[in-house]
């Protein structure tokens, strides 16, 4: 294990220095290149050896590392810990902020869909008691109508007032705000 820009440490150094382990520094290292050239060579006994040796340095080393940095070690771990610790108590209360949320959502959320829709029936039956409203007025005007037109021409200029109030609410019928109240199923 080197630090940056710490020198390498005696055992590390050796297996740099050493040729049979040169091709395992390189950045281009190969595994099965240096296999294949391995049993080509027909030297895997001496290889394997080698590499057994090499092995045993760097657990060497590892080892000198471990107990030369151990308090480190030691107070990472327990840092690590505590941060585990930390972060299990964050899931908690994420946790319990989350379910505070769905609450508040269902306080809020619920009652607000159920005014928008309220609301749009509302204004539907507002629309639908409009148009019965002039209904009514039509019929109405049409029974006054024919009461006047039955009175003969003392009573013509009444008639000529309730067909024009007529001709106006039917007009009114016939705008396109009141062609969608038409439709309007409650």
């Amino acid at each position: 294990m080197e630090e940056a820009g710490a020198a390498p440490a005696p055992a590390l150094a050796e297996l740099r220095a050493d040729e049979c382990y040169a091709d395992f520094f390189r950045e281009d290292f190969d595994v099965k290149a240096y296999t294949s050239q391995s049993i080509h060579q027909a030297v895997i006994a001496e290889q394997l050896a080698k590499l057994a040796q090499g092995i045993s340095q760097l657990d060497k080393e590892l080892h000198l590392q471990v107990v030369a940095r151990h308090e480190d070690l030691l107070a990472q771990a327990t840092g690590i810990e505590s941060l585990e610790g930390v972060l299990q108590m964050m899931q908690t209360r994420i946790g319990a902020l989350q379910s505070t949320v769905d609450r508040i959502r269902v306080k809020i959320v619920d009652p607000y869909n159920k005014i928008v829709s309220r609301t749009a029936q509302l204004a539907k039956l507002q629309a639908a008691c409009d148009l019965l409203r002039r209904i009514i007025r039509i019929l109405y005007l049409s029974k006054r109508l024919q009461g006047q037109l039955q009175g003969g021409s003392r009573e013509i200029t009444k008639a000529a007032q309730s067909l024009n109030e007529l001709v106006l609410i039917y007009r009114l019928l016939q705008s396109p705000t009141l062609a969608t109240v038409e439709s309007i199923s409650i």
